[in-house]
């Protein structure tokens, strides 16, 4: 794309969004709520929500919200309460947040994965004293019922005879006084959204109405979607790219949605055909599973205009849009709780946005230098942060003001908020949130994912980007998933490579090596051969409790194998050659 063409896209497009968001503000009063209920007056039969052989239209989904808006406040749920949401993707999961919006409370939405203790931390964090919970997880409750302090009321959601389903039968579906949410403004809370990390127990992000309305918006401007558009959605609704970005393409422009239960791989191709649906959003995960699959019937029989999410890599960037006949990729970056959010407007292979030098005055978000060692950004002499040069790695951050959309939401508790804030960064007393992701930033503003801090590790005095590696061994014939990290090695400084493979019958591990492009202090000192890669909820590759088993050939049950350097290849791994070499007999 040539220098005028690009810069014509981008402006147009960040102006058109800018214009669109001129009215949302921390004080003003229009939420989703609002907009959905234009549409049911003015659009009532249009379709809303497909979900499995059923459409929901426009003044079904308001009438349904309007049902459990009047169970709420029947409940004395009132304007600053909080309701957990534990539920599986489906269409009374969106209905029962914009009811409780109407009533003027929140919803804590819960990971349906969350079991005993995470579950009830994530509970009694925000201080849920009520709790929707779907009978397909109502026993995950009820086995940690016992962990409690003080166990919130579940109300069972079925579709059948359940308590919840009675009590909404009751509650009626006329609307609820708008004196309900009467003091509902942009920056009151409408979500707690929790973060997947892969340590610890979950956090519970604040997640405001302005912040709402702004990632809805922000969609909006990028792809343009219509009335006509429909947008499916295999993501899990409790987390911001499912639950948010895809349902505000939809409700924001009287659109419709098309929900999954969970995503299919087998389905999904299917499903796009069978709805008709004209964008899907995506994690780069899901990606790369379809690019693994065998050819599908209606793989590129599709009326697909575009697809927007976050996580496609470079290396099957173009692969996954040629064979899918994809017209269009929106790749996006932004965490749930922080205040830096960028999209790739022109389809720039592997740039996850774009933010040129003269936009940073409306959208602060820089680059800084990092020490890998003590994952913190380096100062200089003056004690303030160093910018990155063109292409240099570095964390991502982005300035905090009191600005509509540069203000930082933080969590419940205010010490974690902190940890995520920097300061002294460009000047004395500025405040930046720390994305905690490594990037670089080219020469026109583009941006390109390295890796997650942490994720990034040290060996042999280089830095050793898993990302980087994760590439190069996902380039290799056979290889299907590559999950990289570091591992301790007794008598060595940092941390060695190790990757857990899925390979299919093409992979030779006996040219394994040589095939790497990679630098030596880069290549992977040990491969594990694992009949899967274990993800979270939101496809993100777990590394924790592999880096814990480490490589130690007698406590895990898949093959491992190291990287014998007299040889140049790798090895089928044994106890005898562990002892070896933790010992430090054999030189690596």
């Amino acid at each position: 794309m040539n220098g005028l063409a690009r810069e014509y896209v981008y402006l147009t497009t960040v102006l058109r969004t800018l214009w669109a968001l001129r009215k949302v503000k921390p004080d003003a009063r229009r939420t989703i709520v609002d907009i959905v209920e234009g549409h049911a007056r003015r659009t009532p039969h249009a379709p809303a929500v497909f979900y499995l052989d059923q459409v929901m239209d426009y003044a079904a989904l308001d009438a349904r919200a309007n049902r459990y808006a009047n169970w709420a406040i029947a409940q004395g749920i009132k304007s600053g309460d909080c309701v957990g949401l534990l539920m599986e993707n489906r269409p009374d999961f969106i209905c029962a947040w914009l009811g409780l919006f109407k009533a003027g409370a929140a919803a804590a939405l819960v990971n349906t994965n969350q079991r005993g203790a995470a579950l009830v931390h994530s509970l009694e964090a925000v201080g849920v004293k009520h709790l929707i919970a779907g009978a397909e997880l109502a026993q995950c409750f009820e086995d940690a019922r016992a962990l409690f302090t003080s166990p919130p009321r579940m109300w069972v959601q079925s579709g059948e005879d359940a308590e919840l389903d009675l009590a909404l039968a009751n509650a009626g579906d006329a609307p609820p006084p708008k004196s309900a949410r009467a003091a509902i403004v942009g920056k009151s809370r409408a979500f707690y959204i929790y973060t997947s990390g892969t340590t610890g127990l979950p956090k519970a992000a604040n997640f405001s109405h302005m912040r709402m309305l702004f990632m809805m918006t922000g969609f909006v401007g990028a792809l343009r979607p219509t009335s006509r558009d429909r947008i499916y959605d295999p993501l899990p609704l409790y987390h911001a790219t499912g639950g948010v970005c895809a349902v505000g393409m939809a409700f924001m422009v009287g659109g419709a949605l098309v929900i999954k239960r969970k995503f299919s791989l087998g389905e999904f191709w299917a499903d796009i055909h069978k709805y008709d649906a004209t964008i899907f959003a995506y994690i780069g995960e899901l990606c790369r599973w379809l690019l693994n699959a065998p050819p599908g019937v209606h793989e590129q029989d599709h009326k697909l205009r575009a697809i927007t999410g976050n996580g496609l890599r470079a290396e099957i960037w173009e692969s996954f849009q040629t064979r899918f006949n994809i017209p269009r990729v929106v790749e996006f970056y932004g965490a749930t709780e922080g205040n830096v959010s960028m999209l790739n407007y022109d389809g720039t292979v592997g740039a996850v946005g774009r933010v040129p030098e003269y936009m940073e005055w409306v959208l602060p978000t820089r680059v800084v230098r990092f020490d890998v060692e003590s994952e913190m950004p380096v100062r200089g002499a003056d004690g303030l942060c160093i910018e990155c040069g063109p292409t240099e790695p570095g964390e991502a951050v982005g300035g905090i003001s009191q600005r509509a959309g540069r203000n930082f939401e933080g969590y419940t508790k205010p010490g974690e908020t902190e940890k995520k804030i920097l300061r002294d960064v460009f000047k004395r007393g500025d405040a930046w949130f720390r994305t905690g992701d490594l990037m670089r930033r080219d020469a026109l503003g583009y941006f390109y994912f390295v890796d997650r801090i942490g994720d990034t590790f040290r060996w042999k005095g280089e830095n050793v980007a898993t990302s980087e590696v994760s590439e190069a061994l996902l380039a290799v014939p056979g290889v299907r998933e590559a999950n990289v990290y570091g591992v301790k090695v007794p008598g060595h400084d940092g941390r060695a490579g190790m990757a857990a493979l899925v390979v299919d019958a093409g992979f030779d591990m006996q040219g394994l090596a040589a095939r790497l492009v990679l630098p030596h202090f880069a290549r992977p000192l040990f491969l594990r051969l694992a009949p899967e890669t274990d993800v979270t909820a939101t496809f993100k590759q777990k590394k924790v409790e592999l880096v814990r088993e480490g490589f130690d050939p007698a406590s895990i049950a898949d093959p491992v194998y190291w990287l014998n350097p007299a040889g140049g290849h790798y090895e089928r791994l044994d106890g005898v050659r562990y002892a070896a070499l933790i010992t430090d007999q054999v030189k690596i």
